[in-house]
């Protein structure tokens, strides 16, 4: 019962974790990327409040996952 309820709940935590990475804003690539990226530090570019609160999100979806997924090794041994 605690095993399967951990692989739903490690399941679940994966499927969070790839949708906040996926919502996360894109780094601009190319030249065009480095020159505004540039411009951005220059002028005190900021990050917007959702992606503060993403990065955070992902930071501690991380952590959830690796301690879920090392209980679910640990139990099955």
């Amino acid at each position: 019962m605690l095993l399967n309820s951990l692989m739903i709940l490690d399941a679940v935590i994966s499927l969070a974790l790839i949708a906040v990475v996926v919502l996360q804003s894109g780094k601009s690539a190319g030249l065009s990327g480095s020159i505004a990226g540039g411009a951005e530090t220059i002028f005190g570019g900021k990050k917007k409040g959702l992606d503060v609160l993403l990065a955070k999100a992902t930071m501690i979806l991380g952590v959830l996952f690796g301690v879920v997924t090392l209980a679910l090794v640990k139990l099955t041994q």
